[in-house]
C-alpha cells in the first residue's frame, strides 16, 4: 500500500506532463513485449527449419529440398530457397551466395521492425519531462512574483514538485526503453549473423557432396 499511496501522489504531485509520458512509457514496453517475442518466435522457427532441412542437404536431392523451401516459411528457408533457385540458372558459388544474401535481406526488415521506435519514445519522455520541468519553474517563478507572502512558500514548493517529478518520471522512462533498444537490436544482430553462418553452411555442403564440382562452382 504504501508504494501505490506514494505512487500516486508522485503523480498528484507531479502535474499533467506525467500522463503524457507515461501513455510514451507504455507504448515502448508495449513495443518491446511484442519484439521479443517475435524475435524469439524466429530464433526458435530457424533452428526448426535448419535442423529439419540438414538431412535432406545431405542427401543432395535438389528436388527435395527445394519442395522444403517452399513449404517452410522460416526466414531461414527463404533464404535457402533463394540460393537453390539460383542453382538452377548458374552453379557459380559467387553468385548462389548472392541469391542467399539477398533472401536474407528480405527477412532483415520483418526483424528490425518498430525496434527503432523505442529511442525515439525514449526521446520523446526525456523532451516531455523536461517541458514539464520548464513549466514547473514558470509557475514556480509567477508564484513568487504574484502570491502572497503567506502562499509563496506553499505554491512554490507545489511548482518545484511538478519541475522535478516530470524531469524524473522521463528519466526513469527513458532510461529503460534505450536499455531495451540495444537489447533488441543485439538480438536481432544475432539472428541476421546466425543466418549468414546458415547461408555458408549450406554452400559449403553442397560443395562437399558433388564430386564433380569445378573451381569456383557449387558443383
Amino acid at each position: 500500500m504504501d508504494f501505490f499511496s506514494g505512487l500516486t501522489q508522485f503523480f498528484r504531485d507531479g502535474g499533467l506532463f506525467l500522463y503524457p509520458i507515461a501513455l510514451v512509457f507504455a507504448i515502448g514496453i508495449a513495443i518491446v513485449i511484442e519484439r521479443w517475442r517475435f524475435l524469439n518466435g524466429e530464433k526458435v522457427r530457424n533452428l526448426k527449419a535448419f535442423d529439419d532441412f540438414l538431412p535432406l542437404l545431405r542427401t543432395d536431392d535438389h528436388e527435395k529440398m527445394t519442395l522444403f523451401t517452399r513449404d517452410n516459411d522460416a526466414p531461414v528457408s527463404r533464404m535457402i530457397g533463394c540460393g537453390l533457385d539460383m542453382m538452377k540458372v548458374t552453379r557459380q558459388r559467387a553468385d548462389v551466395e548472392q541469391a542467399m544474401s539477398e533472401g536474407m535481406m528480405e527477412a532483415v526488415p520483418r526483424l528490425e521492425q518498430r525496434t527503432g521506435y523505442l529511442a525515439v519514445l525514449a526521446n520523446i519522455a526525456t523532451l516531455l519531462g523536461l517541458l514539464g520541468t520548464i513549466i514547473g519553474l514558470i509557475a514556480a517563478f509567477s508564484a513568487v512574483a504574484n502570491a502572497d507572502p503567506a502562499d509563496k512558500s506553499r505554491l512554490l514548493s507545489l511548482s518545484i514538485s511538478v519541475a522535478m517529478n516530470t524531469t524524473a518520471f522521463g528519466l526513469i522512462s527513458a532510461i529503460p526503453l534505450l536499455l531495451f533498444h540495444a537489447l533488441l537490436q543485439t538480438k536481432t544482430i544475432e539472428i541476421v549473423d546466425s543466418l549468414e553462418m546458415v547461408g555458408v553452411k549450406v554452400i559449403n555442403i553442397l560443395a562437399e557432396s558433388s564430386s564433380s564440382a569445378k573451381p569456383n562452382e557449387i558443383a
